[in-house]
């Protein structure tokens, strides 16, 4: 008789794919503020308000994740920890961009940007510390 190997999904996949969801979501949103500054388009603000929250969806489910896997996890040297705080402060500066971006598109622009911008950044560290140092596992 043969049997069939069993496939489940791997949780560590999952949460690496949440995380590497938020970068381009957050970059387009940063890609499409900029294309707002140089043409005062208005659909370009919306384009960055829809991808601010599926950045902040995908965003939210890999903190929990991580912090599912800090609560888990043996304690290491300085590597989930930081990567959930990264994740964290992500996340939160994202809200605020979310409601930066609420306002009318002429209102939201300088500080809009700048915070889509440190938001950006803030993602990149996250998924580079995640992804090396196992957070997505």
């Amino acid at each position: 008789m043969t049997t069939l190997p069993a496939y489940r999904a791997h949780p560590g996949r999952l949460h690496a794919t949440l995380l590497a969801g938020t970068v381009p979501l957050f970059l387009g949103a940063l890609l499409c503020d900029i294309a707002y500054t140089q043409t005062f388009q208005i659909q370009w603000a919306n384009f960055a308000s829809w991808l601010i929250a599926g950045a902040l969806v995908f965003g939210g489910f890999a903190f929990l994740f991580a912090l599912v896997n800090l609560v888990r996890a043996e304690r290491k040297a300085g590597g989930p920890a930081a990567y959930v705080l990264l994740l964290l402060a992500a996340w939160v500066l994202g809200l605020v961009n979310a409601f930066q971006h609420a306002k009318d598109a002429y209102a939201a622009m300088p500080a809009g940007l700048v915070l889509s911008a440190i938001v950006v950044v803030l993602a990149l560290a996250a998924t580079w510390i995640g992804l090396r140092s196992g957070g997505g596992k």
